[in-house]
């Protein structure tokens, strides 16, 4: 059923009204009344069935996950700190200080699922607005972009044969015993011993012993995949059952070191090998990031994640197409660097790559000097917010989770910009008064004889 609108309880009464404890001046408080919450209730609510329970309110669940990635927390640490600040609690719509957790933090799982992708994106230009209403950007800066792509790691181990093919015969095995499938033999004990001497031969430089246990653990692995694929024929519910386990064990098995698209992680199959040129991070394992940002301020205004590891120039087109639905403006200006030279853009903006000379007017080329400010946004948003680990599944995951990194980086400059404006208000900057001091260390003008 549709979230109802109502935050109030029966022994609201006896409770104390968060507007007498908390500084109705504090930025966060100036920031969620230019929220707009009745769009969200408007365009969340096609979401949910006409019956059944009360769905929780749509302000508290957009709330919580603006707080979450604002502050760069977990679902359980967001619905923790948030009984503890009143802050918090008012933010997201309530009147009177609450002692009970709001939700179960499983709860905010179900909601990104259900919302997706697209409602994501929705949350993200309510941010671009509200940049706009409170004076942190002009509407001007959306016509003038940077665009650039970063890695968003997945929440995966480092990738090893060894390791894949442990875990791979661990899956097989514990899904035939719920299943009542009584296999010729597990391996578990031996390819539990095999791999951990694979780690260590390698350790040792050991190769030659390395490659013998890894051949051992290959071996394990084929014959418990067999012997299920024997058992379960015919039976088209086991075979359902196993289709999508059996078929990654068959791609680990069939995968060679230099084939592309390989399997890196077993609960994430999505993942791709991305190699950025770091010195400290040759190979980062997850999901290329599309990110276009306005010229000045370094508004985040598109973070669209793709699939595979394609070339920078390849996602141009989409990730401008996001930014343009995200803030409704087109984009006249686009400035990236030399990596997206052949790119796929076919818009009406003019795309400028660094250390172009040509065709460029002295405003342009001031412009494109601040093309490289895209690199300290990013960085921000995975030191200061959840783009440096992913731990969301899926493909729909890696999405959700990029754009939820740029909201919050929005919001944090939005707080900034409503913090120096506050001081501004309270305490404004005095004229500078004449002094003898200041004759003095005024220069002296010379005089040519």
């Amino acid at each position: 059923m549709r979230p109802s609108k109502r935050n109030k309880r029966c022994g609201d009464l006896f409770k104390e009204r968060l507007a007498a404890i908390i500084d109705m001046n504090h930025s966060l408080v100036r920031l969620s009344g230019l929220m707009p919450w009745d769009e969200f209730d408007a365009e969340f609510g096609r979401h949910y069935r006409p019956l059944g329970r009360p769905a929780k309110p749509t302000r508290l669940m957009a709330g919580l996950h603006f707080l979450k990635h604002m502050y760069d927390l977990s679902d359980e640490e967001t619905v923790e700190r948030w009984v503890e600040n009143p802050y918090w609690q008012s933010f997201c719509g309530f009147e009177f200080f609450q002692h009970q957790f709001p939700i179960d933090p499983s709860t905010m799982t179900r909601w990104r699922k259900r919302i997706g992708p697209e409602g994501m994106e929705k949350l993200l230009s309510a941010t671009v607005g509200v940049a706009i209403e409170s004076g942190t950007i002009k509407k001007s800066s959306l016509e003038r972009v940077l665009v650039d792509t970063t890695v968003q790691p997945k929440a995966i181990a480092h990738p090893t044969d060894s390791r894949l093919y442990h875990k791979a015969l661990q899956l097989l095995v514990r899904q035939a015993k719920r299943a009542g499938i009584i296999l010729r033999r597990s391996h578990t004990r031996v390819a539990k011993k095999a791999a951990l001497m694979a780690g260590r031969y390698a350790h040792a430089k050991q190769f030659k012993r390395m490659r013998r246990e890894l051949k051992k653990l290959k071996t394990y692995l084929g014959r418990v995949y067999r012997d299920i694929s024997r058992k379960i024929a015919g039976n088209e519910g086991l075979e359902h059952r196993f289709s999508r386990l059996l078929g990654l064990v068959e791609r680990l098995l069939a995968q060679t070191p230099k084939d592309k698209n390989k399997i890196y992680s077993m609960h994430a199959p999505e993942v791709a090998c991305i190699a950025k040129g770091k010195a400290r991070t040759p190979y980062e394992f997850g999901a290329k990031v599309g990110i276009a940002t306005t010229n000045r301020e370094g508004l985040v205004l598109a973070a669209r994640a793709f699939e595979g590891n394609p070339y920078d120039g390849h996602t141009l087109n989409d990730t401008i197409s996001q930014a343009e639905k995200v803030c409704g403006t087109k984009a006249e200006r686009v400035y990236v660097d030399r990596g997206y030279r052949g790119h796929d853009y076919e818009g009406d903006a003019k795309v400028m790559i660094s250390g172009q000379k040509r065709g460029l007017t002295a405003q342009m080329k001031r412009e494109l000097k601040r093309r490289s400010a895209i690199e300290a946004t990013i960085g921000h948003m995975k030191t200061d917010g959840r783009l440096d680990r992913n731990f969301l599944n899926g493909k729909n995951g890696d999405a959700i989770n990029a754009l939820l990194a740029a909201a919050g980086h929005n919001l944090r400059l939005i707080l900034n910009a409503l913090i120096i404006l506050l001081l501004w208000i309270t305490n404004p900057i005095p004229k500078p008064v004449k002094s003898n001091i200041c004759v003095l260390l005024r220069p002296r003008a010379t005089s040519m004889a």
